[in-house]
């Protein structure tokens, strides 16, 4: 796909899943495209921002239909990486309150096997690069793409969701070196309150914000469900938004479709690319208040659906204002 000439892009770096989804009360599944930094690389199509998605994407059954998934959605593949190794799978188990519980199948399989080689010029006319989630965390890999973020800072806007998937990530100890690490070069962070509950338990969202902010970042988003998002920015200090209400379907997908907002958002503004960083540190809490409530409710539509669909521009234009029967969630 050609990028339109002077378009702001936003690049995504990291795996794309098939998950497992239940489809009804039979105990059947269906194949559904999944994987934290493609769902926000399609929730950011769909919101019409030009995205590029940095992914390796296997020959298989399971690969070809991601990458029709992908492209069908306007994501550009013109830096994804054709590879030999078999695609990953998570079979997802929903609880009673539409959360998501998740089972891989990942050893050896093509999203992990990243070489700096593999991506020369992929950060040529980005202006945000964001990072996640298994990508960052699995080796051989994942020290590639922690790389490719440090060396974006040069020229575009880094955004990183730790994303927490417990069963595969390691203890929180081992988790936080990544965080660590990437605090030191995202300008843009945003977490779960599970993600933070697990990381640094016993502390406050509104506290943790707040530190991992004072190590680097212009602003960190702490999704909470049902109730909202807060946010810590350098000039905007705290600031909260609740949820929306709606009919939660499930919650597959519901923070990757926040995160890809909140970027879009960004965009909107003028605030991407690393000569807008001074601007970004600048926001308001009024503006913040208004890019929290824009990712809440994109958000909460995509908890009013099975797996993870987010809306598209479109959509959001025409269910601005529309009440739901239940309080949305964000994960």
């Amino acid at each position: 796909m050609d990028m339109p000439d002077g378009a702001a892009v936003v690049a995504v770096a990291g795996e794309t899943i098939t998950d497992l989804v239940p489809a009804g009360e039979d105990g059947l599944f269906r194949a559904a495209p999944g994987g934290s930094p493609a769902n926000v690389a399609v929730g950011l199509a769909r919101l019409d921002v030009p995205v590029r998605m940095l992914v390796r994407l296997s020959s298989d059954v399971l690969g070809r239909r991601l990458r029709e998934h992908l492209e069908s959605n306007g994501v550009d593949l013109s830096y994804a990486v054709d590879a030999s190794e078999p695609s990953s799978l998570a079979i997802v188990v929903l609880q009673p309150d539409g959360s998501a519980d998740y089972d891989f199948r990942v050893d050896g399989t093509a999203d992990w096997q990243w070489t700096d080689e593999e991506l020369t010029g992929a950060l040529q006319g980005v202006h945000a690069l964001h990072v996640g989630s298994l990508a960052l965390t699995t080796p051989p890999g994942g020290l590639v793409l922690r790389r490719l973020a440090a060396r974006a800072r040069a020229t575009a806007t880094v955004s990183f969701d730790p994303n927490v998937r417990h069963l595969l990530m390691g203890t929180p100890q081992e988790v936080m070196v990544v965080v660590d690490a990437m605090l030191g070069v995202a300008d843009v962070v945003k977490a779960s309150v599970e993600d933070v509950e697990w990381l640094a338990p016993g502390r406050s969202p509104d506290e943790v914000a707040s530190e991992w902010m004072s190590r680097g970042p212009l602003l960190v988003v702490v999704t909470r469900g049902g109730d909202g998002a807060l946010a810590v920015g350098r000039s905007s200090g705290a600031v909260e938004r609740p949820g929306v209400p709606v009919e939660v379907a499930d919650t597959v997908g519901a923070g990757d479709s926040f995160t890809g907002a909140l970027l879009a958002g960004l965009r909107e503004r003028d605030l991407l690319g690393s000569d807008r960083r001074d601007a970004l540190g600048a926001l308001d809490a009024d503006i913040v208040g208004a890019l929290l409530d824009e990712a809440v409710a994109v958000s909460a539509v995509t908890c009013s659906r099975r797996g993870a669909d987010p809306p598209t521009a479109a959509e959001m234009h025409a269910m601005r204002g529309t009440p739901g029967a239940r309080r949305g969630q964000v994960i």
